[in-house]
């Protein structure tokens, strides 16, 4: 399949079309990529996912490269510099919120050995694959995300609710939800 055939709401902005073509969708077995994409996603909330990938690199900066165990050591006066830093989303509760996350991601790696285990056996270990055609079939929770959602919730994480939880599922491969029509569908089906 040719790479012009790409799900379209990429196509707007480059930053976008790389990110699909290299990011979205492929199968993460990576503790701190997994981090990484719950603390964008959750930043994500009420903006749009072009906000935060514009600011990517400067969440890299500011986070440490998503080093949860660094990350849930910051002080209040290492939030306070983050808060005037540019380079993420200026939003206390958010930034807050990251840092208690990292430190319930470590409370689950604990329990499970990694996160991946814990995430990756919500879907016992295999991918979802969708064949959606168009995307208006796409939802933006299902089941999975809520129950996955409600779990994360129970054991303290902050600003992951179901919506979400889904489109973390959707960057980290555990659904692939690429249009049957783009190239990444096959690519990305582990």
């Amino acid at each position: 399949m040719s790479k012009d055939n790409r799900c379209q709401w990429c196509l707007s902005e480059a930053i976008y079309i790389d990110y699909h073509d290299t990011d979205w969708g492929v199968p993460v077995y990576d503790d701190q990529k997994q981090f990484e994409f719950l603390v964008l996603e959750s930043a994500q909330a009420g903006l749009s996912w072009l906000t935060i990938l514009k600011r990517r690199e400067g969440y890299r900066r500011l986070y440490d490269g998503f080093d949860a165990h660094l990350v849930a050591e910051y002080s209040e006066e290492r939030i306070q510099k983050m808060l005037l830093d540019p380079g993420i989303i200026r939003n206390r509760k958010k930034i807050e919120s990251s840092v208690n996350n990292a430190r319930k991601f470590l409370e689950i790696q604990a329990q499970h050995g990694s996160f991946c285990s814990y995430i990756w056996g919500f879907v016992d270990g295999k991918q979802i694959v969708n064949h959606f055609q168009n995307l208006s079939q796409i939802p933006a929770t299902t089941p999975l995300s809520d129950s996955i959602s409600k779990d994360l919730k129970q054991k303290g994480f902050k600003f992951l609710g179901s919506t979400i939880i889904y489109a973390h599922l959707q960057a980290t491969g555990l659904v692939n939800d690429h249009l049957t029509s783009c190239f990444r569908h096959a690519e990305c089906t582990s």
